[in-house]
C-alpha cells in the first residue's frame, strides 16, 4: 500500500480532494435557496471546479521518469483517470446526503465524465500543468452558446443540458473515452 500512497501524494490527491470540497461547499452556499437550485449553471461549476483541480495530479513531478520506469504506465493513467471521474461526480452528490441535491445524479455522471476526459485529453495535449484549460474553455462555450436549436447547438451547449439530451450524452462519453484513451497511450506532454 506504500506505493499507492506514494503515488497519490506525488499527484497532489490530497491537496487536489481539499479544493474539491471547498468548491462543492462554496457552490452549495451559492445555490441558496429557491431558483438557483434548479439552474444547471452551479452543479456544473462544482463539477468542473473538481475537474480542473484534480487535472493537476494528471502529471507526476517528472514527466521523464514516469515514462522511463518499468511500470504499466497505461493501466494506471486510465485507473487514475476513472478515479478522478468517478471522485469529481461524487463531490456535488455530498450535499444530496444533507437532502438538498445540487442536479440530477444523471446529469451529475454525464457532465463529470465529459469534463473528466476534456482534462486528460488537456494533460496529454497540453501537459498536465495546463491540463485545465479544455474544460474551462468548453464551460465557456456552453454559457454563451446558443439556445439549442439543431445538434450542433446540443453539442456547442452540452454542459447545461438537461439529462436525457441524446447529443448531450453522446457528447459527454465520446469526451471522457476520447480523453482517457488519449492520456492512457500517450501520457502527460513534457
Amino acid at each position: 500500500m506504500r506505493w499507492l500512497t506514494l503515488y497519490a501524494r506525488s499527484r497532489q490527491v490530497p491537496a487536489s480532494l481539499a479544493a474539491m470540497l471547498i468548491g462543492t461547499v462554496a457552490v452549495w452556499a451559492l445555490a441558496g435557496s429557491g431558483d438557483a437550485r434548479s439552474a444547471p449553471l452551479l452543479p456544473v461549476l462544482a463539477l468542473a471546479a473538481g475537474a480542473t483541480v484534480a487535472s493537476v495530479g494528471l502529471g507526476g513531478q517528472d514527466v521523464a521518469l514516469d515514462r522511463t520506469a518499468a511500470v504499466r504506465w497505461r493501466v494506471r493513467r486510465t485507473a487514475h483517470v476513472l478515479l478522478i471521474g468517478l471522485v469529481v461526480c461524487a463531490m456535488p452528490l455530498v450535499p444530496g446526503v444533507l437532502g438538498e441535491d445540487l442536479a440530477p445524479a444523471g446529469f451529475l455522471v454525464r457532465d463529470a465524465a465529459g469534463l473528466t476526459g476534456l482534462a486528460a485529453a488537456g494533460a496529454a495535449v497540453f501537459g498536465a500543468r495546463y491540463a485545465w484549460t479544455p474544460p474551462v474553455a468548453w464551460l465557456s462555450v456552453s454559457m454563451v452558446a446558443p439556445s439549442p436549436e439543431g445538434v450542433p447547438e446540443e453539442v456547442a451547449g452540452w454542459l447545461l443540458l438537461p439529462p436525457g439530451t441524446p447529443a448531450a450524452t453522446w457528447t459527454a462519453l465520446t469526451l471522457a473515452a476520447l480523453g482517457t484513451a488519449l492520456y492512457a497511450l500517450a501520457g502527460p506532454r513534457r
